[in-house]
C-alpha cells in the first residue's frame, strides 16, 4: 500500500502489546502511516482477538484497533523466535510494550538489551504504575486505574455508589501520551542520533487529564465532589430533564446565560443575584435546576434544542452510540467507512478523526489474522539464519 503521503511513512513499529493501550498507540502511529509489525504469541495472540462482537470467528473489537498493521507470531520464550525478534528491532525505529515491569528484560528483550544494536530505537513502556516505584510491580487495568487516579470519586451523582466511566480513559490516555512522545522522541533521535526508553505509566496519564480537579485540590485543599452532570465551577452546564426525556445544555458565559433567558422569556433570571456570574451559579446551581426544569418541562427534547440552537447556546442529545454514528456531522467528516475483516467479513469502523490537507487518514491494510504476514515478515530472516549469514542491519 502507497503511504508515502503519510507523515510517518518509512518508520518501522514493534508493537508487543495486548488489548487496548498499546495497541491504541500503535494504531494512531498506524493511521499517520507507520509500518506497524504486531508481534504476538502464538498460542491465541492479543487477548483482544477473543472479545466479541465476533464475527464469522474474527473479533470487531480486535479490527477496531488493529487496522493498518502487520501481525507475525514469536514465542519470546523460544531461542530461535528471539533471535528473530532481535533481528527486527534492529531493523526498527520505535518498539511499544504494555507488558508489565521486569517482563521483557526476563525475556531477553528488554531497553537495555536492544539499545546496543540500535541506539537510535525509541523503547516505548506502557504499565499500570511505570517502570519503578512501590506500585511498579502491580498488575493494572482500566477499571482499577480508574479507582486508583480519582475519577471515580467524581464519576457518578452525588452520594451515589462508585462508578466508572463508560469509555476505558485510563487505557486510551495513556496510549495517547505514548503516541505523543513517540513522535517526539523519533525527532530527537533523528536529530542527535540517540533513541531512549519511555516511561508511560497508566496512572501518570489518567491524572495528566484531570488538570482541573488536581488543581482544585491543590489550590482549595478539598477533594472535588462527585456532581453527576453538573459542573463545579459553572452552570447551567449540566443534563437538564424537560417533557419527553433529558438533554444537555452548557451557558458557559454570563453571555449565553442572557441567552438561556431570553430563550425562556425569563429575564427576571438574568438580574436574579443568585445567577450573576458563573461561580454563582454553580455555587446555587441545584436552586438554578429547579427553576430551569419547571420551564423546560413545557417542551420536548427537539423543542429546547431547536430553540437554543437559534440562541446560539451549546445543546445536544443524549445520544446513543447508533444515533451519534448516524449524525450528519460525522457523515459530513466521513469518519466512518467499510472495513473488510481477514475472513472477507464486511463491517464498518470509526476510523481516525484526524483530518491533514482536508483528507481523512486512509485505511490501506485492513487488520491482519493471526501470524498472516510471518512468511513476508519473518522468512527473509529465517533464509539468512540457515544460510549461516548476518541478518540486514548487522
Amino acid at each position: 500500500m502507497n503511504t508515502s503521503h503519510l507523515p510517518l511513512d518509512g518508520i518501522r513499529v514493534l508493537e508487543v502489546c495486548n488489548v487496548a493501550a498499546g495497541p491504541f498507540c500503535g494504531l494512531l502511529l498506524a493511521d499517520m502511516g507507520a509500518d506497524v509489525v504486531k508481534i504476538e504469541n502464538p498460542d491465541g495472540g492479543d487477548t483482544l482477538r477473543t472479545w466479541p462482537p465476533i464475527s464469522d470467528g474474527y473479533s470487531e473489537n480486535f479490527a477496531s484497533l488493529n487496522r493498518n498493521k502487520r501481525s507475525v507470531t514469536l514465542n519470546l520464550k523460544n531461542v530461535v523466535d528471539r533471535e528473530m525478534f532481535l533481528d527486527l528491532a534492529a531493523e526498527s525505529d520505535v518498539l511499544v510494550e504494555n507488558n508489565r515491569p521486569g517482563v521483557m528484560e526476563r525475556l531477553g528483550v528488554s531497553y537495555r538489551a536492544l539499545k546496543e544494536r540500535s541506539p537510535k530505537l525509541v523503547y516505548c513502556s506502557i504499565s499500570a504504575y511505570g517502570q519503578s516505584g512501590p506500585r511498579s510491580q502491580e498488575g493494572g487495568f482500566d477499571l482499577t486505574i480508574q479507582a486508583m487516579s480519582g475519577i471515580m470519586s467524581v464519576t457518578g451523582e452525588r452520594g451515589g455508589a462508585p462508578v466508572k466511566c463508560g469509555v476505558p480513559l485510563a487505557d486510551f490516555s495513556a496510549g495517547l501520551y505514548a503516541a505523543f512522545s513517540i513522535v517526539a522522541a523519533l525527532r530527537r533521535a533523528d536529530r542527535t542520533g540517540l533513541g531512549t526508553h519511555l516511561d508511560i505509566p497508566m496512572l501518570g496519564a489518567t491524572l495528566g487529564i484531570a488538570a482541573l480537579q488536581t488543581s482544585e485540590y491543590f489550590g482549595s485543599g478539598r477533594d472535588p465532589d462527585k456532581l453527576g452532570s453538573a459542573h463545579p465551577r459553572n452552570a447551567p452546564y449540566r443534563v437538564f430533564r424537560c417533557r419527553d426525556g433529558y438533554f444537555g445544555m452548557a451557558a458557559g458565559n454570563n453571555a449565553l446565560w442572557k441567552a438561556v433567558c431570553a430563550t425562556l422569556g425569563r429575564d427576571d433570571l438574568a438580574q436574579d443575584d443568585r445567577f450573576q456570574s458563573p461561580t454563582l451559579r454553580a455555587k446555587h446551581q441545584d436552586a438554578l435546576l429547579e427553576v430551569l426544569e419547571k420551564e423546560f418541562v413545557h417542551a420536548d427534547i427537539s423543542t429546547w434544542l431547536e430553540r437554543f440552537r437559534q440562541a446560539g447556546v451549546p445543546c445536544a442529545p443524549i445520544n446513543s452510540y447508533s444515533e451519534v454514528l448516524q449524525d450528519p456531522q460525522v457523515d459530513h467528516m466521513g469518519w466512518v467507512q467499510p472495513l473488510e475483516l481477514p475472513n472477507g467479513v464486511k463491517t464498518r469502523t470509526f476510523l481516525s478523526p484526524i483530518r491533514m490537507d482536508d483528507q481523512n487518514l486512509p485505511v490501506h491494510r485492513r487488520p491482519p489474522a493471526l501470524g498472516e504476514h510471518n512468511a513476508e515478515i519473518l522468512g527473509p530472516l529465517r533464509s539468512l539464519s540457515s544460510a549461516g549469514g548476518a541478518p540486514a542491519g548487522q
